[in-house]
């Protein structure tokens, strides 16, 4: 390495630069890549992929009912091959088309949505070791092959097995950020409360994937804090906005910070209690609504006092307020990320 730029030391015989740039532009001229380069995948590579996983290569495992359009095993293999996954990834990669495949919103308008959301993918049990999945500093961030390339694999297969292209189906208005870069593990190490997974009904140490389509995250960055209600209020600042507040009800998550995370530990909040005290104190009224611009008296058939209180979520479950404890304890920021509409509140077993 010279500088920032590294050099591969090899022969030709071993590796052939041009020829890989070709294939590259090869698959960018077919528009089979999402802008990036990807790799080229052969009969030989995917079945490396397939021998990890004893599920039929014929098997649908995605589909998009309204334009007639399917993904098989073989079809996820193959873009989990371009994307740049290990061939050990390829269960988590099936196992979050198997989560994404009971949403309603996936199976709807999610992909071509004029929001543009992408599939956040949690991953709780052993699977993160062994894989090297990230659950702690720069948990959204880039340098991890796994939390990287698996997401990658998913929006392959959205575009080329399903047709959807930007300025054709795609119909996003700008869309998000990391739209095909988001999967974290849980940092259930570091966590003082059980994983997601296990709320959702998997049994602790079991190696499961759920799936959440965002519309946006927001940054909690509350460090000098004197006591827990504090933070609190302060994250139901930020979920309260009324930015991202189209309908009556909404799912919003939390990655929280360890650092927040072992704050309502330590003052006797388990994670519920943490996510009753946020139902309880999230929303708007009516008045506050409507002046800017999004009243529900009407758009629900009802008419509303300009006090009338409309909380944020339905109710007090996982599924509309999911918390996953992960990042750096460096600092105490958390992050707020918005769901597209609601989703299952399900966990999906890694086979």
């Amino acid at each position: 390495m010279s500088g920032s730029t590294a050099v591969a030391e090899t022969t030709s015989d071993e590796l052939d630069p041009v020829a890989a740039a070709r294939v590259s532009e090869y698959l960018f001229e077919r528009g089979w890549t999402d802008g990036l380069p990807a790799v080229a995948a052969s009969e030989e590579s995917v079945a490396d992929f397939l021998a990890h996983t004893d599920r039929d290569p014929d098997e649908i495992v995605a589909r998009l009912p309204q334009v007639g359009r399917t993904a098989t095993v073989r079809d996820v293999a193959t873009h989990a091959v371009m994307a740049g996954c290990r061939p050990e990834y390829l269960p988590v990669v099936l196992a979050a088309w198997d989560a994404l495949s009971a949403e309603r919103s996936a199976l709807g308008g999610g992909w071509q949505s004029t929001s543009g959301p992408g599939p956040l993918l949690v991953v709780n049990g052993d699977i993160r070791g062994k894989l090297g999945i990230n659950s702690t500093g720069g948990v959204f961030g880039p340098g991890f092959r796994p939390n990287a390339t698996i997401p990658r694999a998913i929006g392959l297969t959205v575009r080329n097995s399903f047709g959807v292209l930007p300025h054709e189906l795609e119909q996003a208005t700008q869309g998000i950020p990391g739209r095909w870069s988001m999967c974290i593990g849980e940092d259930e190490e570091n966590s003082p409360w059980e994983p997601l997974s296990v709320e959702l009904g998997m049994a602790p140490g079991e190696s499961a994937v759920s799936t959440l389509l965002l519309r946006t995250s927001e940054f909690i960055d509350n460090r000098h804090f004197r006591e827990p209600v504090e933070v609190l209020r302060d994250f139901a600042d930020t979920i309260q906005r009324s930015g991202p507040w189209i309908f009556r009800h909404s799912s919003v998550g939390i990655v929280m910070n360890p650092e927040h995370a072992h704050l309502f530990a330590g003052a006797g909040m388990s994670k519920q209690d943490v996510r009753e005290w946020l139902v309880a104190h999230c929303g708007r009224t009516e008045g506050e609504l409507a002046r800017v611009g999004k009243a529900l008296s009407g758009r629900t058939g009802e008419t509303f006092a300009p006090d009338h209180f409309h909380p944020v979520f339905a109710d007090a479950s996982p599924a509309s307020l999911p918390i996953v404890v992960a990042g750096s304890r460096n600092a105490a920021i958390s992050m707020v990320v918005r769901v597209f509409s609601t989703w299952t509140g399900r966990a999906f077993p890694i086979r």
